[in-house]
């Protein structure tokens, strides 16, 4: 029972630590939840392009080790996945959803892509309110809400720009969010 207690009072100042720290740094313009996702998804869109455009074209073929995508293949991915996704939340017919390039391709050719990508997943975003949260939609054979498809490709372009960081760093570049 203490140890609840402890736990219950622990968990109480975190919460108050975090609500305060939130209140300080309070983002100017909407609020709410679909701002909230719509922020998060725009940080990630600037640093993944940013990234996919820092990276030279000769070293797109690049991968740390021989069991890993390369640089080309995790954007590629990115592209991939966002056509897929914000393809579903736009209406776009499954047969219609454009495909990304052959990560042979030259850089040019994969970041065109994966910048239409991001003008799907800014239109899916953008017609998102607070309103629409709960619609669903079918994605991956599922049946899924909104705003789980938004976070989940908040989460997925968050990891991926993770890999596309350690990336740039072994090529003994800075990725984006370490330039501020």
């Amino acid at each position: 029972m203490q140890s609840m207690r402890v736990m219950f009072a622990m968990a109480m100042v975190v919460t108050t630590g975090v609500a305060l720290g939130q209140a300080q740094a309070a983002p100017a313009g909407p609020t709410g939840p679909a701002a909230e996702v719509q922020r998060s998804y725009g940080t990630f869109k600037t640093n993944i392009l940013k990234s996919a455009d820092k990276m030279p074209d000769a070293d797109y073929p690049f991968k740390p080790t021989a069991d890993v995508r390369t640089f080309a293949r995790v954007v590629n991915h990115v592209t991939e996945a966002q056509f897929r996704t914000c393809g579903a939340l736009n209406g776009t017919a499954a047969a219609d959803i454009q495909k990304a390039p052959a990560e042979t391709a030259d850089k040019a050719t994969i970041i065109d892509a994966l910048k239409l990508s991001f003008a799907a997943c800014d239109k899916a975003f953008a017609a998102t309110t607070d309103a629409n949260l709960a619609d669903m939609f079918d994605v991956f054979n599922a049946k899924r809400s909104r705003i789980g498809i938004l976070w989940g490709t908040v989460a997925h372009d968050d990891e991926q720009y993770a890999t596309l960081a350690l990336y740039l760093r072994l090529k003994g570049l800075a990725p984006p969010s370490s330039e501020k």
